[in-house]
């Protein structure tokens, strides 16, 4: 049997094995804090992200974890189960579990859990179980619980709860209703029919080797039925062995039957690959004694405006940059400039003030710094010279400065302020892409690389024409055969076609105004080929003061769907969308977003939206949507849910950028719940100058 999901994320992990290790912890084959594969009651380091494969006779698992919290975790899993479906063939399955520690392990007490495995998928591991661990002289960690539905498949016994309730004591059949009713959550099936014990041990023989046994209580009751697997024995055991990177490589022997194998990877997304850093270290303050005596400071020089001007714009230019507005005051300077290096806002910032440092007159005692994207002044930050010269040593200096410095509305842009050729802009970019997808039947791992070219022209501020082209030149993104069986319009489904009936492909071409409206709103109207399916106009409204953690829009669009070969063509299907949106930064990490409205397939509903951001832009996030189509009506996985992967470039290479790798994990890409994607949507580059997004980055000010 060939898994090329297994080789492509065997591949993943191996790539990235130069990562910090992480916490010693025993991982199950199911990807989640366990044995081999029964749960325990432990925790992963809080914001671990965890990738595992594991194997055993016919089944492949492939899990990611994500410690969302430090006591609760979340999983998502695809399995393969060869010939589970007879005649069709292999089953792809996928689910999802959470777990919840109620408590943490004291000196006299174990850690004790909840969870729920497979809550949300097709039910083939569907099980619940609370479960207790205890640790003993350091090494020794001891393990029981009780389980329901999967994990009450050997022993079982009348579950204890029907003493509270006579619903209790027995559980319906899952899956009733076919394929229509996977991705729902079964809410009336949890902790109900027989309960069985399970439970088992490990014993740390040292730092790099882990033993351990358990008695499990699941008898793979599908599996037997269906492709002969042997559970006859309750008993498995294993011997997991950690590498210096972290990862984890466990063999087991288990149910008396067959060989298992797992592999498990740590990420800390706190913790670059490389967190020294590899760019160039920012300029050295200059004495201001030294800065006076330049020549574009002297107060005999007829060419000093001119000089200091093209100084500050070529110091600028060397940090990566542009200088688009200055205005000079008698004791304070406001420059506007636009980020095209830093994944950090607050990084930016901080090279300005630097370089502003080193060249203006001694009499300068504030420096304004207004951060400005596609054209429009985001915000502005005020700092004192003198603060930059007095806590540049400081080993709290960057968190210092932040709490003296003053982040405020930046004025608009006017022509007055604008320096000379800031404006028209001309840029183009040409460099590889990758595109995947995953979960055909046919195909779990699909994708295509190849080459884009862009441009972008913007005559003055505000105003810009753009446009992408892709060439795939290799992969297998093109070969999905599957015909989209759904009863709704076809508005994303068809996906495979717009891959398969392309080549050359115009991405996007749009005309795109950005402008403020007033203080606190921002207002975007877009116009062209939107993105690889619509076409048509896009607006959008933006409420958003700067030192708010709350921010509300509204997005209206009319689009109509293009032709299959992604040049200029219209189908004959348009549409009128639109939501209504709201955008809270929770405290911590953690951001919110609701959006109600009207989706591309003419269905209403809403989207929320949790995303947990690292204050380096590592962002790892989760959705669901519910429209008026029926679970049955919107197919396979009942309604649209995901995981959402953000990494920024620099966290890989240790060098700045702005790029980011993205990717959205789909059980299933339906119709239902579909939304236009708009590239420049004015929340998110207008995010990143808030006071909130500032402070969490402002620790790279001084870098």
């Amino acid at each position: 049997m060939k898994f090329s999901a297994a080789r492509c994320f065997a591949s993943l992990c191996f790539a990235v094995s130069s990562l910090t290790p992480a916490a010693a912890q025993t991982v199950s084959n199911y990807g989640t804090p366990g044995l081999l594969e029964i749960p325990t009651a432990d925790m992963f380091d809080d914001g671990a992200l965890v990738f595992t494969a594991g194997m055993l006779d016919s089944t492949l698992r492939t899990t990611m974890t994500f410690q969302l919290l430090p006591w609760v975790h979340g999983s998502f899993r695809y399995a393969v189960i060869e010939d589970f479906d007879g005649a069709i063939g292999n089953r792809y399955d996928r689910s999802f579990d959470i777990h919840f520690q109620l408590r943490e392990e004291s000196r006299t007490a174990p850690a004790l859990a909840l969870g729920l495995r497979d809550f949300g998928g097709t039910g083939i591991y569907a099980s619940e179980y609370i479960v207790a661990t205890k640790t003993f002289q350091e090494r020794l960690k001891v393990t029981g619980g009780i389980g329901w539905g999967r994990l009450a498949g050997r022993g079982s016994f009348s579950n204890p709860l029907g003493l509270f309730s006579d619903r209790f004591k027995t559980r319906p059949s899952r899956g009733v209703g076919g394929i229509g009713t996977t991705g729902q959550l079964d809410f009336g099936n949890w902790f109900r029919g027989d309960a069985a014990l399970f439970g088992g041990l490990s014993w740390r023989y040292n730092d790099r080797l882990t033993l351990m046994a358990e008695y499990s209580s699941d008898v793979y009751a599908e599996e037997a039925n269906k492709i002969g697997f042997d559970a006859g024995s309750p008993f498995n055991f294993g011997v997991q062995y950690r590498f210096k990177n972290g990862a984890q490589l466990t063999g087991s022997y288990l149910y008396g039957s067959t060989l298992g194998f797992s592999y498990t990877y740590f990420i800390d997304p706190r913790q670059s690959v490389a967190p020294g850093g590899q760019g160039d270290s920012p300029p050295p303050l200059l004495p201001i004694d030294r800065v006076a005596l330049a020549s574009w400071n002297l107060e005999d020089n007829p060419q000093a405006p001119a000089q200091k001007r093209a100084v500050l714009q070529r110091e600028l230019d060397g940090q990566g940059l542009r200088l688009v507005s200055l205005e000079r005051r008698d004791t304070s300077v406001s420059i506007g400039v636009e980020n095209g290096s830093y994944g950090q806002t607050a990084q930016a910032i901080g090279r300005a003030a630097r370089v502003l440092a080193n060249t203006e007159a001694p009499e300068v005692e504030s420096f304004d710094i207004s951060l400005v994207s596609n054209g429009v002044a985001l915000s502005s930050v005020r700092i004192q010279r003198s603060d930059l010269y007095e806590l540049e040593h400081d080993p709290d200096g960057s968190w210092r400065s932040f709490a003296r410095a003053e982040v405020s509305n930046a004025i608009p842009l006017v022509e007055g302020q604008l320096t000379e050729g800031a404006y028209p802009d001309f840029r183009y970019r040409v460099g590889p892409y990758f595109q995947a997808s995953f979960f055909d039947p046919d195909s779990p791992f699909r994708y295509e690389l190849g080459v884009v070219v862009g441009a972008d022209y913007t005559p003055r501020p505000g105003l810009s024409f753009s446009g992408t082209i892709r060439q795939p030149l290799v992969g297998n993104l093109d070969g999905a055969t599957r015909v989209s069986n759904s009863v709704l319009p076809k508005v994303r489904s068809d996906w495979g076609r717009y891959a398969k009936e392309s080549d050359l492909r115009i991405e996007h071409l749009t005309a795109e105004h950005i402008w403020q409206p007033a203080p606190d709103l921002y207002a975007r109207a877009t116009f062209g080929y939107l993105e690889t399916m619509y076409g048509g106009l896009s607006a959008e409204l933006l409420w958003y003061p700067v030192n708010s953690r709350l921010a509300v829009g509204a997005e209206m669009n009319y689009v109509k769907q293009r032709e299959f070969d992604v040049l200029f063509g219209f189908q004959d299907y348009s549409v009128a969308t639109g939501h209504f949106s709201a955008y809270y930064d929770l405290p911590g990490e953690y951001h919110a977003q609701l959006d109600v409205g009207r989706y591309l397939a003419g269905d209403y509903g809403a989207t929320f939206s949790l995303d947990r951001e690292f204050n380096n832009g590592f962002k790892v996030g989760a959705f669901f949507t519910l429209t008026d189509v029926g679970f049955t009506d919107f197919g396979e996985g009942s309604f649209d849910k995901g995981i959402k992967l953000e990494i920024p470039v620099s966290w890989l290479t240790g060098r700045p950028s702005r790029n980011k790798l993205g990717q959205v994990i789909r059980p299933v890409l339906r119709d239902g719940g579909a939304r236009l994607n708009v590239r420049n949507r004015l929340y998110g580059f207008t995010r990143e100058a808030r006071s909130q997004q500032l402070a969490k980055g402002w620790g790279r000010f001084l870098r």
